[in-house]
This record gives structure tokens, sequence and C-alpha cells, in this order.
């Protein structure tokens, strides 16, 4: 039985449907009663719904947010973070208002945005939280991450466009199709960094860790730990990187990993 079970939100918990379903929570509840602990590895804010699935995922359990950058524990409310230059946060402002690219900041558990676009107000329908547009000097907390939200077909720019000493990562969501949010973070933060700070309070080896997810910002966590899996819906280097595969998001792959995690062991 694995110890830790690490899984991305969007793509892996959260489908077409928007929200965890309840054969995802039936097999997160089975594991907690095995003993083991769950946490949620997400480039979301720990605001809104995601929060609440985080709590409900594993109210003991230390869980990761804006790809690495923040680790919160819902039970005790420690708040761990790396915090972002305001130099790098200055330069993406303006690299995003010269490309017409929608540009986020973000605290740890709030965020601003000061555009009208409707990727803009897609995304605070995707993340369920209230759309207003604020200024980068109404955010309420050091800025932990900045986030390029683009068209798909602007990815590779969007990542190519992180300054020096930042670290640069995509995502998707099933909820908005055609869009994509790539993170721009301190250099050396990642989800794998993440787990790994996870794991060692834990004093859990990263090769009794699982990992479940489906994006390129999936990739480093699920090549550090000892169970890298890929959902079906999978980008091909995230399928090509993992030692499992499960099914589909919709068709409950994340349930499917947790279940599977309690007959494996050690490598």
């Amino acid at each position: 039985m694995l110890p830790l079970i690490c899984l991305d939100v969007d793509g892996t918990l959260v489908g077409s449907a928007g929200s965890p379903s309840e054969a995802v929570w039936g097999a997160a509840e089975r594991a907690r009663a095995r003993g083991q602990r769950l946490t949620m590895c997400t480039a979301r804010l720990a605001a809104g719904q995601a929060r609440a699935w985080a709590e409900r995922l594993d109210p003991q359990g230390w869980h990761i947010f804006h790809t690495g950058a923040v680790r919160w524990n819902p039970a005790t409310g420690q708040v761990r973070t790396r915090v972002l230059d305001p130099a790098i946060v200055l330069a993406c402002k303006v690299v995003a208002a010269e490309q017409g690219w929608v540009f986020e900041a973000y605290a740890w558990d709030d965020y601003v945005v000061d555009s009208d676009h409707d990727l803009a107000r897609d995304h605070a329908g995707l993340l369920a939280l209230p759309f207003e547009r604020r200024s980068l000097a109404d955010l309420r907390g050091p800025v932990v991450r900045v986030q390029f939200v683009v068209s798909t077909n602007d990815v590779a720019a969007a990542i190519a466009a992180a300054p020096a000493g930042s670290s640069a990562s995509a995502a998707t969501s099933p909820v908005m199709p055609g869009a994509a949010f790539v993170s721009i973070t301190l250099a050396g933060v990642s989800k794998a960094g993440g787990i790994a700070a996870v794991a060692g309070d834990l004093g859990v080896a990263m090769a009794d860790v699982m990992m479940v997810g489906d994006g390129h910002n999936d990739l480093p966590a699920i090549a550090a730990v000892g169970w890298g899996v890929a959902m079906g819906n999978a980008e091909a280097e995230v399928k090509a990187a993992a030692r499992l595969h499960v099914a589909d998001v919709d068709a409950d792959g994340a349930a499917e990993a947790i279940d599977r995690s309690a007959d494996l062991g050690s490598l």
C-alpha cells in the first residue's frame, strides 16, 4: 500500500462536469480509512471550490497549490509559500499587455485580474469565484504566482516569455476548451518540489508516492515519484513518462488510481 497519493485537479479530479464525482470521493474515503494520505496538487489558488475540495479529499493532509508555490494544511492552518520576485511580476504584466494576454496575479488565497476579456470572465467562473476587475495593488498578500490566460495556440509563446529567475508551466481544463493557463513561479518551484516537501514532512520516500495527472505541469512530479500515473485523457508526453495508465477523467480514472494504490508497494 502506498502511503501518499497526490492528484492533479483539472483533467484528473475534475472533468467536464466541473467537480469531482462521487466515485472519486468514495475512493478517497476508502484510502483514508486504510491510513493513506491524499494531497491535492494543483495550479489553482487556495480559495473557492479548490480549497473545499482539498479539505474534503483529506482534512488532515497537506495540499499543494500554485504549482508548488504554496502548501496548506487545513487541520493546522499552516501555510508555506515561495514568494515571487516583484521584478518578475512587473515583467510579466508588461509582456501580457504587449501580447494582449490576460494577466492574473495570485496571493496564496486571493487573485486579481484587471481585464474584461471573455477568458478572464470564464476563468472566474471555472474557479467558482465572483468576477471583479481589480488592480495588482488590491491583491491581499504577497504574490506567489502570476498567470497568462491564453488561447492554446499561444502556449509556447507564453512559456517562452517567462523572465529570468522564474519557471513556467502550462495547464488546461476540460471546463474551458481552447484556453490554456501558463503559470509563472519562482525558479525551481514545481509540483515535484511541493510533493517532495510533503513527503518529507510525512517521512515518506518518493519511491512510495503516487502522482496522478494529465498535463504539462504534472510531468516533473510524475517523473519524480515511484508511481507516476497518467489519466486516459493525458497529453502524449505525460503518458510516455507514466508508469501506470488509468481511465479518462470522465470515466473516473482518478478513483481507479486511488483504489489501485492499495495494492502497490515500493519499487
